[in-house]
């Protein structure tokens, strides 16, 4: 198997089992996603969680409710042991959003020897409606 197959492969297992713990907010699962040290960066800009109980904590507030959203996505391209993720999450209409919402997401992955993530950036735009 190549090293792209490997990472590829690698990077599908990590994204399967980020939804999983976007599905279920466990701690547990949470925290197996990531290296003790690694780095979330909610946006490219700012201050990133870091650390795996910092990673935790800001999940946790800022958690989606399981059945409130969908989440598509495809591998975009792997360099070494770095990911691009090209996703779509649809928000479920709520009675702040009667309509719902659509972001199109872009996530970059480093993932380590083991395959949890070091690093984790993520930018999401809403997509505009029709």
């Amino acid at each position: 198997m190549t090293e792209r197959n490997t990472t590829d492969a690698a990077a599908r297992r990590w994204v399967d089992a980020y939804e999983n713990a976007w599905k279920t907010n466990e701690p547990d699962d949470i925290r197996a996603l990531f290296t003790d040290d690694a780095v979330y960066f909610t946006q490219p800009w700012g201050e990133p969680w870091a650390g795996a109980d910092a990673i935790i904590a800001g999940w946790l507030e800022a958690r989606d409710e399981p059945g409130t959203y969908e989440f598509e996505w495809k591998i975009a391209g792997v360099d070494g042991d770095r990911v691009f993720v090209d996703g779509r999450t649809v928000y479920a209409p709520d009675d702040e959003l009667p309509a719902g919402r659509v972001y199109r997401n872009l996530w970059v992955i480093d993932l380590d020897e083991e395959g949890r993530a070091r690093a984790f950036t993520e930018w999401y735009m809403k997509q505009p409606r029709d």
